[in-house]
């Protein structure tokens, strides 16, 4: 059937069900949701349930939109006119390719009303779709440039989404019925994650990630399985570190044009250190594999979707995001294939245990045959300390170093791990576990963690807590004090004792590499590292106690400062969890991938699952090609 007829078809059918008096203008597949466009917003926003119903009925994800929109200075106007002054509107942000109209308010309770009373007045007073979320503590650039830059391409975003739509809702043709997946990396090593799921009638990529050790180390995107790129149907990313999502601009320099879905958090992080990335990469003096201009073509064509949202991505595959624990908005992708053919999950990289900032990783899915599990730390000897031990040790480093009048370098990703240790030591000075001391955020640890506070639904609900409602916001110490110019670095390494918060986490580039040039000499001074160090990164030469360092062609550094693991901080799973996960996964899998480690860690937890669970395991080789059904 022509994607036409089936919408006349659609079209008919809402006609039936909607009461008399309200005019459905036309239906629209925009990217993976039907939108109804109607002369009457403010009657469907009187129906309560219709939405619901027609959802049901039709089985897909439905929206309703005026033919026409109120202008957005309008619209503003009559919002703050309903709302009142109570609710502390801070900021309306109009999103025309989706209708929507995003209000930020200190108050959110007020403008939602009770039971939904004043966002129901909202709509049918301007049409547009009222969004609330809480004005954030800390105000992200990275956000507002991204929500600015989708307002002014709405009108490409409408027609993109358009064909993307009609992509995804075409008719499945094929008589036959398999699934591959093809490993384009991350297998028997850490990084360039990439995955290819296919089957006769689509094919949709898993992450495209660089490898930590090599700027010029990509997934294998250069094989016949992958081409042409333009007949994917999606990108799929599970989270927002660079080794899953670094190489994904790259797919538009050379022909995609196809959505990449991800959590919101996902897409502004990811935005963000692309962006960063590029500039490291050329400080380093390496060819940059692709520019800011498909930066912007990735969050053009990105399509956001919250935990437990079951959206159609392909004609016969849904996508549903469960929450992995890992890092802010990391999700383990879960594909419905087929009408309940089969079922495979992804987990990018998942941390099974709460952490200060994040619930555990959700093990618990409607049904699953297949899973591809991270192993970064599935060796027998991979058992970290807790949290609580974790902190301890740290605490003990500082009064130690600071102690001596040294300086402590902690070198740690911008996003996950700056914020989870932000966290042990506001606390730690607040409890008085080491003396008070000056905390330096270097690189894009700020930016992130407002980010972070700008999806405060993310986090567990006891940070949530302490900072909404008990008005504490532990990221806002006085103790932390962002590194804004080089002059500040300059200070920061002729003064006083204190500790740095730099990027990157594993040495590979960054901030980081200026205080090692300074500091590292001194044997007062300590390299704490709270991180994961993938083989070849300068990081894993220091940790196995390499004291000369070659920098580039011509440079060496001289390290006599103490170098100090400090593990339990990992937002990665050690082999207990990770074997718990799986132990305690409601269905049990038929099969489990290995992936995203070291060789022996793979095969080591692979063997090991097997003859606990009794389910058959693997640990694939890059550029292998396994067939579900």
């Amino acid at each position: 059937m022509l994607i036409e007829e089936r919408l006349k078809e659609i079209q008919e059918k809402i006609k039936k069900k909607v009461p008399k008096g309200i005019k459905v203008s036309s239906v629209e597949f925009e990217g993976p949701e039907l939108v109804i466009y109607t002369d009457d917003p403010k009657t469907f926003a009187d129906q309560d349930d219709l939405i619901k119903i027609l959802a049901r009925d039709i089985r897909k994800r439905i929206v309703v939109r005026p033919t026409i929109l109120e202008d957005p200075e309008r619209a503003a106007t009559a919002i703050r006119h309903v709302v009142g002054e109570n609710a502390g509107i801070s900021d309306i942000f109009f999103e025309a390719d989706s209708g929507e109209v995003l209000i930020e308010a200190e108050k959110p309770g007020v403008v939602i009303g009770k039971n939904g009373t004043t966002l129901r007045e909202i709509t049918r007073e301007i049409g547009w779709t009222p969004k609330v979320v809480r004005t954030p503590p800390i105000e992200s650039s990275t956000v507002k440039q991204v929500r600015q830059f989708l307002r002014a391409a709405h009108q490409e975003r409408k027609e993109l989404l358009r064909r993307i739509g009609r992509r995804i809702h075409r008719d499945v043709i094929s008589k036959d019925q398999w699934i591959r997946v093809t490993t384009l990396g991350c297998c028997r090593e850490v990084g360039r994650a990439a995955f290819l799921l296919s089957t006769p009638e689509s094919r949709v990529l898993i992450d495209c990630g660089e490898k930590p050790d090599s700027f010029e180390a990509t997934p294998y995107l250069y094989v016949p399985e992958i081409h042409p790129l333009s007949q994917l149907d999606a990108v799929v990313l599970t989270h927002a570190h660079l080794d899953h999502c670094a190489y994904i601009p790259l797919l538009y320099k050379y022909g995609y044009e196809g959505p990449v879905y991800s959590t919101p958090p996902t897409r502004d992080l990811a935005a963000m250190l692309q962006l960063d990335y590029l500039d490291v990469v050329n400080k380093e003096g390496k060819t940059i594999p692709y520019s800011s201009n498909e930066v912007k073509e990735y969050i053009k064509h990105s399509i956001v979707l919250n935990y437990g949202c079951v959206t159609d991505i392909a004609p016969d595959i849904k996508l549903t995001f469960h929450n992995a624990g890992h890092i802010l908005g990391s999700g383990i992708a879960h594909f419905h294939v087929g009408d309940g053919l089969y079922n495979v999950a992804f987990t990018g990289d998942l941390h099974y245990g709460k952490s200060r900032l994040f619930n555990a990783a959700v093990n618990h899915f409607p049904r699953l045959e297949a899973l591809f599990m991270e192993s970064t730390y599935g060796g027998a000897q991979d058992m970290l300390p807790s949290r609580a031990e974790a902190e301890e040790r740290l605490y003990g480093v500082f009064r130690e170093v600071l102690g001596r009048g040294g300086k402590i370098i902690i070198p740690a990703f911008a996003v996950g791990r700056s914020q989870e240790v932000m966290l042990a030591i506001e606390e730690g000075i607040r409890l008085g576990k080491f003396p008070p001391v000056k905390v330096y955020l270097d690189g894009m640890i700020k930016e992130a963690t407002a980010i972070h506070t700008t999806y405060p639904e993310y986090l567990n609900s006891e940070l949530r807590n302490l900072i909404f409602k008990e008005g504490h916001n532990p990221f806002l110490a006085e103790c932390f004090e962002q590194v804004d110019s080089v002059e500040k670095r300059e200070k920061i390494i002729n003064g006083e004792p204190c500790v740095i918060i730099t990027t990157s986490g594993m040495l590979n580039g960054g901030p980081v590499m200026e205080y090692l040039r300074n500091l590292a000499a001194d044997e007062k001074n300590c390299l704490v590292f709270v991180g994961y160090q993938a083989d070849g990164t300068l990081g894993r030469r220091i940790q196995k106690g390499w004291r000369e360092i070659p920098i580039g062609n011509r440079e060496t550094i001289v390290v006599n400062l103490d170098c100090i693991t400090v593990d339990g901080f990992s937002g990665h799973s050690d082999r207990r969890q990770l074997m718990n996960f799986v132990s305690h996964m409601q269905p049990k899998p038929e099969k489990i991938f290995t992936v995203h480690g070291d060789e022996n860690k793979t095969i080591d937890l692979a063997s090991s699952m097997y003859k606990k669970l009794r389910i058959q395991t693997i640990s694939p080789m890059n550029l292998e090609t396994y067939r579900l059904i």
